[in-house]
């Protein structure tokens, strides 16, 4: 196994997503639109070699896990989103060995004059 966070990945960056995540009433009832940046720590040596799909993590079957966790329940903090993506990352496909995730909220309800609030989580596969 490599080291945590090094190696061969899969990036997936700028998935967008509407939700009603946040502490305050109004993020509850009108929502927003959230953003993720996605790496997964995978092998692609066998998918290199061997040219299908089956020897690989498809993109398109990582974002279906990624928008079903999100949408699954709301939450009152981004960090519970993202523990529950990469969560449900973990059992649905063996071969990620790591994730960095960083979610965003570019319609955050604090005062900015530009920019937006994000959080960035770096998880290792549990034993």
């Amino acid at each position: 196994m490599t080291t945590p966070f090094t190696g061969d990945r899969i990036i997936l960056n700028d998935l967008g997503f509407f939700g009603y995540h946040g502490l305050f009433e109004e993020e509850a009832k009108l929502g927003q639109r959230f953003f993720i940046d996605l790496q997964c720590g995978v092998d692609l040596s066998p998918s290199g070699e061997t040219d299908t799909i089956t020897s690989t993590v498809s993109y398109a079957s990582i974002y279906d896990v990624v928008k079903a966790a999100f949408e699954a329940k709301r939450f009152n903090l981004i960090e519970a989103v993202a523990h529950t993506i990469t969560t449900a990352l973990f059992a649905e496909f063996p071969d990620i060995n790591w994730i960095i995730l960083r979610l965003r909220k570019p319609s955050a309800p604090i005062a900015m004059v530009s920019g937006e609030a994000a959080i960035e989580i770096h998880r290792v596969r549990p034993n």
